[in-house]
């Protein structure tokens, strides 16, 4: 790797992971918080997502949003926030010349926030929720669907963004207690990328977050060994052309001695038009558009996924030939060669990720917030020792009917069908 990483911690407690990138010609700038829906309570869901919005409102030393984004466009950056269910990042691309700017801006957003026009944004939130629910208010998102089934009363299975009754009932003295809570340097990690050098990137942070207080990481509720529910599937009716469906297996942390064999089958799944879904269910079949897998990890658990849309009377085939896919990696039916090719195109995706800072900062810096982050050169040497034997002792371990939830949201014809098909979840997936 021709990158060099420094972890370091300054005397206030806020870590700074510097990337030395002495090869490219662009930098990137990136604060992680461990902050989320995760760290909400049933009835504050909602203001980390609240907060990032108002963060973009101004802050001392930049009092509108206006000013602040020119100023950090003037080094060809471009500010940006997300909020997720376990963490929040803020984070701009810069010239590397303008690194002082970018740490300067995000420094004072994240330390120094006006907290403004609170109404406005509630509303913007409220207008961005559409694109989750139908005209009747209902959810019709199936990631938040399936957090409801796998998690139950865990706070994993709250919406990012919260409910409108929860926005709407969001004060700013909540807001604060939030902020002050979360936002505090035991709790962030910044983190810079590119042709820069360590000791400029220390004294530019301290500089930057001088204001952060002091205090400890958040820490998190563990979450439930099992589906809190006998429920694991959920059918959403909507009046569309398309059903989408995501059918879910509990998994593991990235952490866990299992996540490599896990990756790895996920690539046999869906890594290019030649892998195993694609293949049978779209170029071979024409059964679907789309199909891909995934996997969604935390720090302490994890889901396999498998998603895709297709039309109401093509759900159950569509469906069963997954399954049916699932059930040749549970028998082991990976060649040398498919096995190899799997890997290689890994260790090529390692290698592309060394030309982007942002995907450096994600890997070393927001890594950081939960684990001392792996080196790319252990991820490739797990990754090289697999085996089939392996991957097919971790396939039957993790997709097998039992554990698989399905929700699928779409016109009410394709309910049934789909029963009948999960029905018979066992017998496909070879069980």
């Amino acid at each position: 790797m021709s990158a060099r990483v420094f972890h370091d911690t300054l005397p206030s407690g806020l870590r700074v992971v510097t990337i030395e990138t002495p090869h490219l010609h662009t930098a990137m700038a990136a604060v992680y918080v461990r902050v989320g829906s995760r760290h909400e309570t049933v009835r504050t869901n909602g203001v980390s997502h609240l907060l990032e919005h108002l963060f973009f409102r101004g802050s001392a030393r930049f009092p509108d949003s206006v000013e602040m984004n020119a100023a950090v466009e003037r080094v060809g950056g471009n500010l940006n926030g997300v909020t997720m269910r376990d963490s929040s990042y803020f984070y701009t691309p810069m010239h590397p010349d303008g690194v002082e700017v970018a740490l300067r801006i995000l420094g004072d957003m994240l330390t120094r926030p006006r907290l403004v026009h609170l109404a406005t944004e509630k509303r913007i939130i409220l207008e961005e929720m559409l694109d989750e629910v139908d005209e009747r208010g209902r959810d019709v998102d199936p990631d938040n669907l399936t957090k409801q089934l796998l998690y139950g009363r865990h706070p994993l299975a709250m919406k990012i963004a919260g409910t409108p009754d929860t926005v709407r009932g969001l004060t700013m003295s909540q807001v604060r207690s939030h902020f002050a809570r979360a936002y505090v340097a035991g709790n962030l990690v910044v983190s810079v990328s590119g042709p820069v050098k360590r000791a400029q990137v220390l004294r530019l942070a301290q500089r930057a977050f001088a204001h952060l207080p002091k205090g400890p990481r958040l820490t998190e509720a563990p979450p439930p060994q099992r589906p809190p529910s006998a429920r694991r599937t959920r059918f959403q009716t909507l009046d569309e052309s398309q059903v989408e469906f995501r059918l879910t297996f509990p998994a593991v942390s990235e952490t866990h001695p299992d996540h490599h064999a896990l990756a790895t089958l996920r690539r046999v799944l869906d890594d290019g038009l030649s892998s195993r879904l694609p293949h049978n269910v779209v170029e071979r079949r024409g059964l679907a558009y789309s199909i891909a897998a995934g996997m969604e990890l935390f720090h302490d658990t994890g889901t396999f996924e498998i998603d895709g849309a297709c039309t109401p009377e093509n759900l159950a085939p569509v469906v069963a030939e997954v399954l049916r896919t699932l059930a040749s990696l549970r028998r082991g039916e990976i060649s040398a060669e498919e096995l190899r090719r799997v890997k290689d195109r890994h260790r090529m995706h390692l290698d592309f990720l060394q030309d982007s800072p942002g995907e450096l900062c994600g890997w070393f810096g927001g890594t950081a917030l939960f684990r001392e982050p792996e080196s790319l050169a252990s991820r490739v040497r797990a990754v090289d020792a697999l085996t089939v034997a392996g991957l097919t002792k971790v396939a039957r371990r993790y997709l097998e009917a039992g554990a698989l939830t399905a929700v699928a949201v779409g016109p009410g014809s394709a309910r049934r069908p789909l029963a009948d098909v999960l029905a018979r979840a066992g017998r496909l997936l070879g069980q």
